[in-house]
């Protein structure tokens, strides 16, 4: 049965049959944003559990659908799938209180540098930072973890640009919340130039072309760990970008 129709049919009959046969053909779509949350599993939690969280995001979707709308499933149903599975990994304690400490201290380092416009680089920063170089990589793991959980469910590169995934609201979005978006773009676009360019190159790569951090490696010449602390820092420098524009 074509999508179309199952979907006509599912919706005149909601038959539990019909909806475990569109659970099927979307799993795949589950399986593809599961891969790419860049998140290293707290304790305890493996691929599968991340799968089931994401299979809960397709049963909301699949229940909020509709199509009568014109939308389509997979772009309604990825902010959902992926929200589903931040949500569930927002209840695990994963990063320590001490953690977020440094990363706080890290934050506002980043932000300091950013409003003097001064250069970024590793040195420097574990200087300021007072750290050797495996506690200051340790601590980039922790702001991939950490800012991935708050900024990628909400950021893709699209056609050069960055949009918002996860806009399509039940009741559409009214002309002041699009002129916010808008303005949201913009601040973060501007943010994104005044990365040094490779972070601007790792970030285009993930959210834009699609890359896993393995594929990234390998474009990069580094390991995959290596990509995961520079996505950390791409992050770190992107939110400190942003807070220091909007203090300006």
């Amino acid at each position: 049965m074509e999508n179309d129709k199952l979907w006509t049919t599912y919706m005149n009959s909601r038959e539990p049959c019909l909806k475990d046969e569109i659970v099927k053909r979307f799993l795949p779509l589950v399986r593809y944003v599961a891969s790419r949350m860049a998140v290293k599993f707290p304790p305890g939690l493996d691929f599968d559990d991340i799968m089931s969280f994401g299979v809960l995001g397709l049963l909301d979707a699949i229940d909020r659908f509709e199509p009568d709308r014109g939308f389509v499933f997979q772009t309604f149903a990825v902010p959902r799938i992926r929200g589903a599975i931040l949500d569930e990994i927002r209840r695990f304690d994963w990063i320590s209180r001490s953690g977020r400490e440094k990363l706080q201290k890290f934050e506002k380092t980043l932000e300091n540098i950013a409003k003097t416009r001064g250069s970024v680089d590793d040195e420097s920063l574990m200087k300021a930072m007072d750290m050797d170089e495996k506690s200051y990589r340790d601590l980039l793991d922790i702001a991939s973890r950490s800012y991935v959980v708050s900024l990628d469910d909400v950021l893709a590169l699209e056609d050069g640009d960055l949009q918002r995934e996860g806009t399509i609201e039940d009741d559409g979005p009214n002309a002041l919340e699009i002129m916010e978006r808008n303005e949201e773009t913009e601040a973060v676009v501007a943010a994104l130039k005044k990365l040094p360019e490779r972070e601007r190159i790792l970030l285009s790569l993930y959210y834009y072309e699609g890359l896993t951090l393995r594929e990234i490696g390998k474009v990069l010449g580094v390991t995959e760990s290596r990509v995961s602390q520079l996505h950390g820092r791409a992050l770190s420098l992107l939110k400190a970008e942003l807070k220091s524009g909007m203090n300006v």
